[in-house]
């Protein structure tokens, strides 16, 4: 289980980006049962909830933006369990895991290029990953 760093949500292959919003959902769940005792993930419950909408709010925008049908109704769902009937649709960047800074963008993207370099990943997946990030992996 992992949330991949924000910045990355927009060039993730969509398999993963799909696996990405499986991954929210599960999180969600477990969270709401108090079983959520994943140490890559565990942190999300020492936040407001709001910020779990945001991140899933960024995911699910790249799906919609990419055209990948995705059940709507349990993303209204987590943004009713997160934050209530407030729907705002701006992005606010004050809501970010302080987790997800630029060290665990580095790990990410390693991850990444492990995927590549194992055929998980197609070469064009990567080199859209690397051409917007290539100063992080140099």
């Amino acid at each position: 289980m992992r949330l991949w760093s924000y910045q990355l949500i927009p060039v993730l292959p969509n398999k993963m980006l799909v696996s990405q919003w499986r991954e929210c959902l599960a999180i969600k769940r477990q969270w709401e049962k108090g079983t959520l005792k994943h140490r890559l993930v565990s942190y999300v419950m020492s936040y407001d909830k709001s910020y779990f909408k945001e991140y899933v709010s960024r995911v699910c925008d790249e799906m919609l933006h990419r055209n990948i049908n995705f059940n709507l109704d349990l993303y209204d769902e987590i943004r009713i369990w997160a934050i209530g009937n407030n729907f705002n649709f701006i992005h606010d960047d004050n809501l970010i895991y302080s987790e997800l800074n630029n060290r665990y963008l580095k790990q990410c993207l390693y991850n990444l290029q492990e995927k590549y370099d194992r055929g998980i990943i197609t070469k064009e997946e990567w080199q859209l990953i690397y051409d917007n990030f290539k100063e992080y992996l140099d």
